[in-house]
């Protein structure tokens, strides 16, 4: 008896010691691994590393975060892991050693909630991921999306602090190349002072004063680390696998940049030539100063109110296919351009399915492609409606080409044209809701998507809003963009000075103002190599629009590609899903 005591205690000895050594291998282990890989700055480590029982609750954006955050902190963690984690050979093993302890991620499992207590109510430092897994964008709490609730549940439980940590940049490890000698992929973290858990007020009082008091950490400590280290769009989170497609050692890389900045300038010539057509006279100046005092007190849902139009409703309500024209409520000094017309693509749904409006870019060279992918719409059960912004196809003036006259040196006219082209969609989505359709979607690309962006300012009930290479700073637009090298002339030779212009902004500029519509739903799309709607202006108004989601794509303004993996991105969302049990309905009637 007395020996099968010893040899029992000989074990938990030995077991204890191999345990202790287990851990300490492993801490020294992923210190070295991302003392190699990574460059970790951190903010607020104390707050980490007091005594007691606590609970630390992080952001997830990828598998490499648990690691880190232990390398940089001194108490040890144990982190609530994956259960699936934990029977495969190796990983298992190791999560074990480092006293790791499984959670099922889609349910609260009474043993993990047990464990959890236990070790917190012995002074151990808990690891969560109060997100329930990896997120970016718009499902990630940095962007607003809401927390679970079981770390405000754990705290008040075991009656500890929370001290929330957010990370930023680990995501960048999952690409090879970030595991290369002398890389060190720079990683930011920062911890906030330790959350009460409010024992002195009443249970579910407790939890969501926790819940507000968390996400206002997650969201403070996320703004601070982009200001302290002036982060760029690319080094915030983006999905793992967007991270391990990125390869900038693609040797045909170097080759689309040239190919697309020789397409981009060709273009911005082309623009400089036709825009030489257009010159301002002595009373341009005058001019553009007594509309901007016209306007500049006017909110964007003044500039852009959309009378009803009786007519255009009984039109739709009429049409099956073809084309629906109706006037215009601006009117100009052409004509043609004074006729506002759509190309409507009807789905085996009918009138009461979704519609996605596709708005072209500036001087498009032809609408086939558009037709092409609104029969795509069509089979996915949506309605497509293809718009003729001013001074483009059906609406160009005799004598001048497909959208010269949009954008000129005459500032007023395109003012004039933008919100021409905002109150006739408005009219639009308000005759089809008349009809019975009560979803829409936005495709807009460069003219187009700037478009689009004003109108997402205005109209609330968008499905998605996806704005491929738009024009979103006007003031860069017209002072520094290549495309614009006439215009700029033209309007100094005016004396229209830009202190003059930016009066106009909160109605023109779609980065000097906010959306109306769901920001979650809208989706940016940036071309790495795009001269004209730089990559930049479009990551910052991403990061204005809170919630939005930004798309960096390998082309320059010009290109096909974009389109499709807009359209692509857009599915894998689920943002232009129909409901095919109804179009299946549909159809067999």
């Amino acid at each position: 008896m007395s020996g099968a005591r010893d040899r029992d205690t000989t074990n938990v000895v030995i077991g204890s010691i191999f345990h202790s050594v287990a851990n300490r291998a492993a801490s020294l282990s992923m210190k070295a691994l991302f003392g190699y890989s990574s460059r970790v700055y951190v903010v607020g480590r104390e707050h980490a590393n007091g005594a007691g029982g606590f609970l630390l609750a992080s952001n997830h954006i990828s598998h490499f975060d648990p690691l880190i955050i232990s390398s940089v902190v001194r108490r040890k963690i144990d982190w609530m892991a994956m259960a699936e984690f934990f029977p495969v050979p190796g990983i298992g093993h190791f999560l074990r050693a480092v006293d790791a302890f499984p959670a099922e991620r889609d349910r609260a499992d009474r043993k993990t909630i047990r464990s959890a207590i236990e070790r917190l109510k012995n002074g151990r430092v808990v690891g969560v991921f109060p997100e329930g897994g990896i997120r970016d964008g718009a499902r990630s709490l940095l962007e607003g999306a809401p927390l679970r609730a079981g770390a405000s549940t754990l705290a008040h439980i075991a009656g500890v602090a929370i001290v929330p940590c957010v990370i930023l940049g680990s995501d960048r490890l999952y690409a090879k190349r970030s595991w290369l000698p002398f890389r060190r992929t720079p990683v930011w973290i920062a911890f906030a002072q330790p959350i009460s858990h409010f024992p002195e007020l009443e249970k579910s009082v407790a939890r969501q004063r926790i819940e507000q008091e968390l996400t206002a950490a997650f969201q403070r400590l996320y703004a601070d680390l982009r200001q302290k280290f002036q982060l760029t769009a690319d080094d915030l989170p983006h999905p793992p696998r967007e991270r391990m497609r990125a390869n900038p050692r693609n040797p045909r890389r170097p080759f689309h940049r040239a190919t697309a900045s020789v397409v981009d300038f060709g273009m911005c010539v082309s623009m400089n030539l036709v825009q030489s057509r257009h010159r301002l006279n002595g009373r341009s100046a005058e001019e553009m100063e007594r509309y901007v005092v016209e306007c500049e007190n006017l909110t964007p849902h003044e500039y852009y109110a959309a009378p009803p139009d009786v007519d255009l409703v009984t039109a739709i309500r009429n049409a099956s296919s073809g084309s629906i024209t109706w006037r215009s409520p601006i009117e100009t000094g052409f004509p043609q351009n004074n006729i506002a017309r759509v190309d409507l693509f009807p789905s085996a749904r009918g009138k009461t399915a979704p519609t996605v409006i596709m708005l072209h870019a500036l001087m498009s060279a032809t609408h086939i492609g558009y037709r092409r992918w609104a029969a795509r719409f069509n089979d996915l059960g949506w309605n497509a409606c293809f718009v003729h912004l001013p001074y483009h196809y059906s609406r160009v003036p005799r004598g001048h080409w497909n959208g010269e006259l949009a954008i000129t040196a005459n500032l007023i006219r395109n003012a004039e044209g933008l919100r021409q082209s905002v109150i006739e969609l408005r009219q639009l989505i308000s005759a089809l809701r008349e009809n019975g359709c009560n979803e829409f979607g936005i495709l807009g690309t460069s003219y187009g998507g700037w478009i689009g962006a004003l109108l997402a300012m205005v109209e609330r009930d968008l499905r998605f809003v996806a704005l491929m290479c738009p024009i979103v700073n006007v003031e860069h637009a017209i002072w520094k963009n290549p495309g614009t090298a006439f215009m700029r002339r033209e309007l100094r030779r005016a004396g229209i000075a830009p202190e003059l212009v930016a009066r106009h902004f909160h109605l023109s500029s779609p980065s000097h103002g906010m959306p109306l519509c769901d920001s979650t739903r809208v989706l940016f799309v940036s071309g790495d190599f795009d001269l004209i709607a730089r990559p930049s202006d479009i990551a910052a108004i991403h990061e204005k629009w809170r919630g939005s989601e930004l798309l960096r794509v390998p082309q320059g303004h010009f290109g096909y590609r974009m389109m499709r993996e807009t359209i692509a991105r857009l599915k894998q969302r689920g943002l232009y899903e129909a409901n095919l049990d109804n179009r299946s309905t549909a159809s067999a009637r």
